[in-house]
């Protein structure tokens, strides 16, 4: 086993200390000083929970950030990182040269993945990810003799993440604000939110019939309009995770695969959340038996231990890249793509996760758990919504006595108060707005998730009688 130094005890004195120099060095994701006035210091994490400097103990409901599958201090792969920076910490994997590591768990990505994807192109996030499909996209059309086709269309309440092209797939406004323009030829069009359903008459409002309307279709005429020789592809993610766990009706995706096919556009499954069984399949797109052109991961691949994602391509596309012309190669890179020792990581991660059976203790489990979710929750009056599949779920608050924007406006006080109190009672969720959000580590216990959901129960409870 890897010898693990013992930690030194930081007293509260070192702690101070050691805040000072973030609040005056350290800018953070979504950075605000006055958001973090007292951030939480997190020295630890064991299990499902972490612990903060003060020794408190929070069950940590949302895996880190959708991320810590298989929980925090497995040491398995503490040891696995150990032995390969003890043998190779680095070497750059360009053409030309290969390491052992990566192409392990390109090997097993192939035998977990859609049956139609055969190869892999390593990046180190998810954001970095979609950059690279979304170029994999162009190099495809332009290498068939289709060089107008470099639009991407996205869905609104989609997220993506936030380097420049990323940022401009994503549909959240809040990203775009102080970073516009968004780039050229990223179109975003009518996502599949059932609660906020945009296809209805008079405005953003709950579906009253959601057999009425047809969000793939919705889609498929803004490709029409944009002209579907300038589409490259449409992305999205299976399930929407950062807009508010947005699960699409069932027949959504066979209908988005239909409309690809017939348009001659690649489809992009973007699973960097719902990968690596988070909604109780090893990827989620599984559930409608639908298979991706192109898909993107990172997040669970290594249960956030260490930081790596990458793109897996259809045979179709792996094709093209062997057979490009020298002058016209797949001139793509990155000094980290296939590191070792991040590799090394992501195998022992999916081993541990094949041994544990965890996928198929997820599915079992999240069933369970959007019950608890559906039966507690839904009957109080200022919940408007329960919605989930696997281990992602989400809690959406609105004013049973307002209409039009306010429904929702009215709730987003609220669901700031209720974080504040599920922490006061060591429970870590995410607010979006009106909406609370969970992703529990995949080995959560049913006492751990059933605890979670009486603390937001009375939270909520408490909270809308103030």
């Amino acid at each position: 086993m890897v010898q693990t130094p013992t930690p030194k005890s930081s007293g509260l004195e070192d702690v101070d200390r050691l805040l000072r120099a973030d609040r005056e060095h350290v800018i953070h994701p979504l950075y605000h000083p006055t958001d973090h006035a007292q951030p939480m210091v997190i020295v630890r994490g064991e299990g499902a929970d972490i612990f903060d400097a003060s020794g408190k103990r929070y069950f940590d409901a949302l895996s880190g950030l959708w991320n810590v599958n298989i929980g925090h201090g497995r040491p398995e792969l503490a040891q696995a990182a150990f032995e390969q920076m003890s043998t190779l910490e680095f070497n750059n994997n360009y053409v030309g040269f290969a390491n052992l590591p990566s192409a392990r768990l390109a090997e097993k990505l192939i035998q977990l993945t859609y049956p139609n994807l055969n190869a892999v192109y390593f990046t180190t996030a998810g954001a970095e990810s979609n950059e690279s499909a979304f170029k994999t996209a162009r190099f495809f059309w332009k290498l068939l003799g289709k060089p107008d086709k470099v639009k991407i269309i996205s869905r609104r309440w989609g997220y993506h993440g936030v380097t420049m092209a990323a940022a401009s797939a994503t549909v959240l406004p809040a990203y775009h604000r102080m970073f516009a323009p968004l780039m050229p030829n990223f179109i975003q069009t009518t996502g599949p939110y059932r609660f906020r359903c945009e296809l209805e008459d008079g405005g953003i409002r709950p579906c009253t019939a959601p057999s009425a309307h047809d969000y793939a279709e919705a889609l498929e005429q803004t490709i029409l309009e944009e002209g579907p020789d300038t589409v490259a592809a449409i992305i999205g993610e299976p399930v929407q995770g950062a807009g508010g766990v947005i699960v699409p009706p069932d027949d959504y995706w066979p209908k988005l695969r239909q409309i690809a096919d017939r348009h001659q556009v690649l489809l992009m499954a973007d699973e960097v959340i719902t990968g690596f069984g988070r909604t109780g399949k090893w990827f989620a797109l599984d559930h409608w038996n639908v298979q991706p052109d192109i898909m993107s991961f990172a997040k669970g691949v290594t249960s956030g231990y260490l930081p790596l994602g990458g793109i897996m391509v259809s045979q179709q596309i792996q094709n093209a890249i062997n057979e490009a012309p020298l002058d016209l190669k797949f001139t793509h890179a990155a000094t980290y793509s296939g590191h070792p020792v991040c590799c090394a990581v992501g195998v022992a991660n999916i081993e541990i996760m094949e041994r544990e059976g965890i996928v198929e203790r997820a599915a079992e489990t999240g069933r369970r758990f959007i019950d608890l979710l559906r039966r507690q929750l839904e009957p109080l009056a200022w919940v408007g919504q329960v919605r989930g599949i696997g281990m992602m779920a989400a809690v959406e608050l609105a004013d049973p006595n307002a209409t039009g924007s306010a429904y929702y406006d009215n709730a987003v006080g609220l669901a700031a108060r209720v974080i504040g109190q599920c922490v006061a009672n060591g429970v870590l969720t995410r607010r979006l707005n009106n909406t609370i959000v969970m992703a529990p580590p995949l080995i959560s216990t049913g006492e751990q998730l059933s605890r979670l959901v009486d603390i937001l129960g009375e939270a909520i409870q408490r909270e809308s009688s103030v």
